[in-house]
């Protein structure tokens, strides 16, 4: 039997259930029809936040970033690649420190940007500072 995973929706937050060996299919939402996966982080909430992380499968890895701050706007590109490397392996979020600071705020971020990256719903490892594109998937890799 094939061992399959939950992956939740980037864009209506159903969760999904999807055989590990077909996530590089391309797979589908069961209720909303859109890709799980779209080679590009997904925007993170106070509201959807709890969801991806305790519900998905696959590892998350958050980048805690801010409009305002320049190593953040410098890392977003390289961070974006990185999407294009490991995903659909791992789900990549983004969380605007700015306008959820509750969120920010519960996990102590201090500096930014700051990547966390969570598995089974528990921070696993955290890495504050920008990072070019490899060195952000050498860094996962490590973790995963």
């Amino acid at each position: 039997m094939n061992d399959s995973v939950h992956i939740v929706c980037p864009h209506c937050q159903a969760i999904n259930r999807v055989a590990q060996d077909r996530l590089g299919d391309q797979p589908k939402c069961g209720s909303c029809k859109n890709k799980l996966f779209e080679s590009r982080p997904i925007d993170l909430t106070a509201a959807n936040f709890d969801r991806h992380i305790s519900k998905n499968g696959i590892p998350v890895v958050v980048d805690f970033w801010a409009a305002w701050c320049a190593p953040c706007k410098m890392m977003a590109p390289a961070f974006a690649q990185a999407v294009e490397t490991l995903e659909p392996n791992v789900r990549f979020g983004k969380l605007n420190t700015d306008a959820e600071s509750s969120v920010a705020a519960r996990y102590g971020i201090r500096n930014i940007p700051t990547m966390i990256v969570f598995k089974d719903g528990k921070e696993k490892a955290r890495q504050p500072g920008a990072m070019s594109a490899n060195d952000i998937v050498r860094w996962i890799e490590t973790q995963l």
